[in-house]
C-alpha cells in the first residue's frame, strides 16, 4: 500500500467502499482496494473544500461602502485578470473571466497548500497539472468553434492554401503540444521546489529551509501566472476571426 498523508487516510477509511463502487461504474479498478483514494486526489479535494468556505465567506460579507481585507484581495485578482483578458483577448473578455479566475486560484492554492505540514501540493504530481492542462485545452476548443463556427478550421490552414495539408499537421501537432508543454512546466517546477526544502530541511536547521520556502512561494505565485497567461493566449487566438 502507497504512503498516505493523514487525510488521505482518514478519506480512505470512510469513503474507500463509495470511491471503489464509483470506479466499478467506469469499469475502473483501484490497485490497491483498501485505499483507492490518492494523496494528490485526497489533496485536491481539500484544496475544492477549503475554497468553497473562502468563496462563501466572501460572499456573505460582500459590501460596497465597507469591503474587508478578503474582499480587497479578490477584487484585485479580478482586475488584475480582466486587465489581461482585455489586452490579450480584446473584446468579449469578459465571458473567460471566471474561467480564468478560477483556474488561477485554484493552481494557486494546490502550489501552496504543499507548505502546511502534512499537506503536499498536489500539482507536483503530473496527473493534476494534466488535468489543468485538458480542461484549459478543451476549453478555448469549444470557445475557438463556437466563435468562430466552421470557419475555425482556417487556423489550422496557414494563410497560403497550397501550404494547407503541410499546415494543418503542424498546427495540430502544435495545439497538442500545449498540454504537454503547460504539464511539464508546472509540475516540473512544483516537484522540484517540494524535493528541495525537504533535502534541506532534513540537512539545515529552520532558517536555511525558511528561504527555499520563500522562494516556493515565489515560483508558485510565477507559474500560477505563466498557466493563466498562456491559457489568456490561447483562448484570444481561438476566438480571434480570421480574414
Amino acid at each position: 500500500m502507497p504512503e498516505q498523508l493523514w487525510v488521505t487516510a482518514f478519506l480512505n477509511k470512510y469513503l474507500a467502499g463509495v470511491t471503489n463502487a464509483i470506479l466499478g461504474v467506469f469499469h475502473f479498478h483501484s490497485s490497491h482496494p483498501q485505499a483507492p483514494i490518492t494523496n494528490y486526489v485526497a489533496m485536491q479535494l481539500v484544496v475544492f473544500v477549503l475554497l468553497v468556505l473562502i468563496f462563501a465567506l466572501v460572499r456573505s460579507r460582500l459590501s460596497v461602502e465597507n469591503p474587508g481585507n478578503l474582499q480587497h484581495v479578490f477584487e484585485s485578482i479580478d482586475a488584475m485578470i480582466s486587465q489581461q483578458g482585455l489586452e490579450v483577448i480584446g473584446h468579449g473578455y469578459e465571458r473567460f473571466t471566471n474561467y480564468l479566475i478560477t483556474l488561477g486560484i485554484f493552481i494557486l492554492t494546490c502550489n501552496l497548500i504543499g507548505l502546511i505540514p502534512g499537506f503536499e501540493a498536489p500539482t507536483a504530481v503530473p496527473s493534476v497539472p494534466l488535468g489543468c492542462a485538458v480542461v484549459t485545452w478543451i476549453y478555448y476548443q469549444m470557445h475557438g468553434i463556437r466563435a468562430n463556427g466552421p470557419g475555425y478550421i482556417k487556423h489550422f490552414l496557414g494563410p497560403v492554401w497550397w501550404l494547407a495539408p503541410l499546415m494543418f499537421v503542424i498546427e495540430v501537432a502544435s495545439h497538442l503540444a500545449r498540454i504537454l508543454s503547460l504539464t511539464v512546466r508546472l509540475f516540473a517546477n512544483m516537484f522540484a521546489g517540494d524535493m528541495v526544502t525537504l533535502v534541506f530541511f532534513s540537512l539545515f536547521p529552520l532558517a536555511i529551509p525558511v528561504l527555499f520556502m520563500l522562494l516556493h512561494v515565489g515560483v508558485s505565485f510565477i507559474q500560477t501566472y505563466i498557466f493563466v497567461l498562456l491559457a489568456t493566449v490561447y483562448i484570444g487566438e481561438a476566438v480571434a476571426h480570421e480574414h
